[in-house]
């Protein structure tokens, strides 16, 4: 997972994940600097429209989401503890909090 998160390119995965991966580091950046390459080695590497069109959705939804919770200020525990006994608490009441 990390050589994915810090080096795709380089990382042991299929040229399909590579090539959606740099569309999707392409929208991170701005949805206009995805290129008309970049879907042509998508789509040679065998990514259909589909794959594409969700690859740019996602992608742009999270620098969305990324915007707004950085927007709003918002706490992000470090300590796994806390995301763990929080994963506990979801799993056993939802997401709700009581």
């Amino acid at each position: 997972m990390d050589s994915v998160r810090f080096d795709y390119p380089n990382a042991p995965v299929n040229p399909k994940l590579k090539a959606l991966l740099a569309i999707a580091a392409s929208v991170q950046k701005g949805g206009k600097n995805v290129t008309s390459e970049e879907v042509a080695q998508a789509r040679n590497s065998g990514a259909t429209d589909l794959e594409i069109h969700d690859t740019v959705l996602i992608a742009a939804a999270f620098c969305m989401y990324n915007r707004y919770v950085d927007g709003l200020a918002t706490f992000t525990p470090t300590d796994q503890q806390q995301y763990d006994a929080m994963g506990a608490r979801m799993a056993a009441e939802g997401y709700v909090a009581a």
